[in-house]
């Protein structure tokens, strides 16, 4: 229970107003979706949010108080507790109770094996003491100011986690919590972005050691020397615990089984055999580590060594979990860095006699490294896996590197959805299958799991499922402008375009990346829901889909040049043609590398831009067998007016779909019919049931966009958003005018909202820009000129609009909405020009 009388004396200049209520709380809590009745909810600020604006639904669900630090943005009758810092204040309330409780305090460090071996080191030492132990991944130096709120004056040892981001993050949590005893289990790549590389990291982890009085204990890694090297920094005796000749504590003849890890320990001339019911070498050192530390406590071994035998498995950190069909899954979901990945795939290649199974997301924050670092995973990965499955861009590297690394193609799959991920895996298990899933947190890898548990699975064993983690999206954008893009949107969309294709293939269309939604990223997608063949604009976008590893037919449907001809046929690209000097050109590229190039030849019909007049094909396509090198597989033509309802427009189609019949009749007369015809573009697809012939060819509509205002888009979802942040809020006069120009002078007090996007993303301008934006779920009008990096929008009008907000460009907030039609109504243009606009500065997060 955290009482008011501790954190006033924590925080002597703590103010209470408000409603009265007993001062007495049962924790912190900083989400408000998370509150439980008698909580003290804590209003944190962050980059992207305001804990003020959610006091009120704080103290509406039941917390007691709100504490605050800014009390002017909360109503006056909250009951609340005004501190200088909200934050702050949990801290000096976390370092006064460690201190006037007196807990003696085992903190616990390193780059992989925290939590585990906080939670078995809790497990030992509470066979004899009253142990407090961090709950979960409260582990960061906020995470344990919170967990702090959980410490009682009975608990007599104090088992926290002491995960860093950056420097001076565990000084900062050892003076709240000054250990007794401090365990470095690892120092290893992860969160390089703030430590630069593993000396960086290792002087994080090692500056836990120096805060350790001299009748404590360090115990350290002896299997890693970087964590070895921290010694001398401990004023407190040292042990060391691994499986490396001279450790301290150390552990030989481990096994690894479905049953748990067996390992033979010795140490000071004792040795015994100790079953831990976890997976895995590497958690032999856990075991070590939880006898060093209970012998330091005095412990009897026996004991200690029987309360490891029943430590409990920790939620996705390599849990095992009944699968579908008998197959047994890893859950290693937690998070992801290269050298606990590399430990959950020795797991996998120990453990599984039959099929093995590697389901791998992203790897975050290692810097200028990730290459490398993912790579070096999937050379692992093809040593061990009979399949392995990617989930992000960055675990694209690993499947690259499995290949080159001599894993068939043909057993590697990228996705990017967990349906897909899921979709790969399930036809493959069986009983003697073992699926291994891990990848970093903003990879939200349990939802692999969830869909692979057996029926009637305990979903509440996966990490991240309370109510605020199922109703979120990690995004970890470079820039504070960026684009969201949903791929399970686009799945879903390629396999509702699919049945209305009736039976004709589908060739989604990725001109301009993929209309600005990343064309890697939707080929991949698109070719697991229904997508047979891929189409681009030229051959340089066919070259980024090669290079991805994408070996799907694709169709480059506008005009390629001869001299590209020979990149063209390296690439394996179906080219278009339309006139007899360039379609011969390109037999020569052909025969030039000893081989052959596909084409299909394109039939204006009517659109008047490429192609060959419908009364020339027969003719056109008989010179073309003459041409050595050169095969023609198709014959398509392209709609000018199939987004058109009106009779005009309907005529136009009609026409076209008419000329288009009158030559595959007379090519099938010539008995030179390609194998495939094809007419119908997204407006053709879902408006011309007539003209859907061999394959059909959706763009715009794979993104969840209507190709017109006549043309329905039932069931299709819009697979892009828009956003950015509030930099700065201006407060001015009536008369103060704004940006170049000063095209727009305040005419009352205004508050003004500066925000980081501009033309050179793809915001127009000039000679019309958008209307209004969203924030806080208001429209927001733009006002002034639209500059290159930046844009000013109206805010006064829009309650509490501060620096951070989310500001929406295109796409939802609350319940209003900026579709990308209406902004392409604002500008005078179409919604593919909007999407396809948007630079590829702008940053695409999945």
């Amino acid at each position: 229970m955290i009482r008011l009388d501790d954190l006033v004396a924590a925080n002597p200049g703590l103010e209470v107003r408000g409603a009265a209520h007993d001062g007495r709380y049962v924790r912190f809590c900083f989400d408000s979706r998370l509150v439980e009745v008698g909580d003290l909810f804590v209003a944190v600020r962050t980059q992207r949010g305001d804990g003020h604006d959610h006091a009120a639904d704080a103290v509406a669900r039941g917390a007691r108080a709100v504490l605050v630090d800014d009390p002017d943005s909360i109503a006056d009758d909250l009951p609340a507790l005004v501190a200088d810092d909200a934050v702050l204040a949990m801290e000096r309330y976390g370092a006064h109770v460690v201190r006037a409780w007196g807990p003696r305090v085992v903190a616990v460090t390193g780059t992989v094996g925290k939590t585990g071996t906080k939670e078995l080191v809790a497990d030992v030492l509470a066979t004899r003491f009253t142990v407090f132990r961090t709950p979960g991944n409260y582990s960061g130096r906020f995470g344990l100011a919170v967990a702090l709120g959980g410490l009682r004056p009975e608990h007599e040892v104090a088992v926290v986690e002491m995960a860093t981001g950056h420097f001076g993050e565990i000084d900062a949590m050892c003076a709240m919590a000054p250990p007794e005893v401090g365990v470095v289990t690892a120092v290893g790549a992860a969160h390089l972005v703030a430590f630069g590389n593993l000396e960086g990291v290792a002087r994080e982890k090692g500056s836990l050691l120096a805060h350790l009085p001299a009748d404590g204990l360090a115990v350290l890694s002896a299997d890693d020397p970087r964590v070895l090297a921290l010694a001398p920094r401990s004023p407190a005796p040292v042990v060391s615990v691994g499986t490396a000749p001279g450790a301290d504590y150390r552990a030989d003849d481990i096994a690894v089984g479905s049953g748990g890890t067996t390992c033979v320990c010795e140490h000071d001339g004792w040795r015994a055999t100790v079953t831990l019911p976890w997976l895995g070498a590497h958690s032999a050192q856990a075991v070590l580590i939880g006898l060093a530390v209970a012998d330091h406590f005095g412990l009897d071994r026996d004991t200690a060594v029987e309360a490891i035998g029943r430590v409990a498995g920790v939620p996705g950190r390599l849990r095992p979990l009944p699968g579908t069909a008998g197959s047994l899954i890893l859950d290693d979901t937690y998070n992801a860095a290269p050298r606990s990945v590399h430990a959950g795939l020795a797991t996998l290649a120990a453990l599984a006699a039959g099929s093995r199974i590697a389901v791998l997301g992203d790897m975050a924050e290692l810097g200028s490294g990730a290459e490398e670092l993912h790579r070096e995973v999937g050379g692992h990965a093809a040593e061990v896996v009979d399949l392995l499955v990617t989930h992000g861009n960055a675990a694209a590297w690993i499947a690259d590197a499995a290949v080159r690394a001599g894993l068939p193609a043909d057993r590697v799959a990228i996705t990017f959805t967990p349906e897909d991920a899921v979709a790969e895996v399930v036809g493959r298990l069986g009983p003697d299958t073992v699926v291994l899933v891990k990848g970093s947190a903003a990879s939200r890898m349990e939802r692999v799991v969830e869909q692979l548990l057996a029926d009637g699975g305990a979903v509440d064993l996966l990490v991240r499922q309370d109510r605020a983690w199922r109703s979120i999206r990690v995004v970890e954008p470079d820039r504070p402008t960026w684009l969201e893009i949903d791929l399970s949107a686009v799945a879903a969309n390629v396999r509702l375009l699919a049945v209305r294709a009736d039976g004709a293939e589908v060739m989604v269309v990725l001109k301009a990346d993929a209309y600005g939604h990343g064309a890697v990223q939707v080929a991949h997608t698109a070719l697991r829901n229904g997508a047979s063949q891929l189409g681009v604009a030229c051959v340089p976008e066919a070259r980024i889909l090669r290079r991805a590893g994408i070996r799907a037919p694709i169709l480059v449907l506008g005009y390629t040049p001869g001299w590209q001809g020979r990149d063209a046929v390296g690439l394996d690209l179906t080219l278009a043609v339309f006139d007899l000097d360039t379609a011969r050109e390109l037999g020569r590229a052909a025969r030039a590398l000893d081989s052959t190039v596909s084409v299909h030849v394109k039939v204006d019909t009517g659109m008047h831009r490429l192609g060959v007049a419908p009364g020339e094909v027969p003719g056109f396509v008989e010179a073309l067998g003459g041409v050595d090198g050169l095969e023609v597989t198709g014959v398509f033509t392209h709609f000018a007016c199939a987004d058109d309802a009106s009779p005009a427009g309907v005529a136009a189609t009609d026409a076209q779909v008419t000329a288009f019949r009158d030559v595959l009749a007379a090519l099938d007369a010539d008995e030179r019919l390609p194998a495939l015809a094809h007419a119908s573009n997204s407006a053709g697809l879902l408006c011309r049931e007539d003209a859907r012939f061999d394959l059909v060819r959706p763009g715009i509509a794979v993104y969840g966009l209507s190709p017109g205002p006549d043309v329905p888009v039932p069931g299709l979802r819009p697979a892009l958003a828009w956003k950015s942040q509030v930099a700065q809020v201006h407060d001015l006069p009536p008369g103060a005018s704004v940006g170049y120009g000063h095209t727009w002078t305040a005419v009352r007090p205004s508050r003004v909202a500066t925000v980081p996007v501009g033309y050179a993303d793809g915001l127009r301008r000039a000679p019309s820009t958008w209307r209004h934006v969203l924030v806080r779920g208001h429209a927001a009008p733009v006002v002034g000129r639209v500059s290159m990096d930046q844009i000013s929008v109206d805010v006064t009008d829009v309650p509490g609009a501060r620096r951070g907000d989310e500001v929406v460009l295109i796409g939802t907030q609350g319940a209003a909405e900026v579709s990308a039609t209406q902004v392409a109504e604002w500008l005078g243009t179409s919604c593919y020009e909007v999407v396809a606009g948007i630079l590829a500065r702008v940053p695409r997060v999945n």
